[in-house]
């Protein structure tokens, strides 16, 4: 019975088109980062790239999306992660702002970037 219950709260799959979409997304851009406008993570991940002065970084602003929390379904699918910043470097899904801001600190995100 508690099978039953909790199918009613079970979200659909995330369709092809959206996954499709992110993979063509992340391979089409060096940097590439899905965020929200409102989030104080995605604004500190957004400044670093800035003040780093990295062209073309890609920003996917979720809730301005009609399909934006579908897209963060298919990101979760993709990486585990649920949270926003979702960062992609070169291909390489990189994490969060927390995960960005160590790779900085630690020197190793200059070295990504290249």
């Amino acid at each position: 019975m508690f099978e039953w219950i909790t199918s009613w709260f079970q979200a659909e799959p995330v369709p092809i088109e959206i996954k499709t979409d992110i993979d063509h997304t992340v391979n089409s851009n060096k940097v590439v980062v899905y965020s929200k406008t409102y989030c104080p993570y995605c604004s500190s991940t957004k400044s670093l790239f800035e003040n780093l002065k990295v062209p073309n970084v890609k920003v996917v602003e979720l809730n301005l999306l009609n399909k934006g929390s579908l897209i963060q379904r298919g990101l979760y699918e993709k990486t585990g992660q649920n949270t926003v910043p979702n960062i992609f470097i070169n291909q390489k899904h990189v994490g969060g702002n927390s995960d960005l801001q160590a790779l900085n600190a630690q020197g190793k995100l200059k070295q990504l970037l290249e």
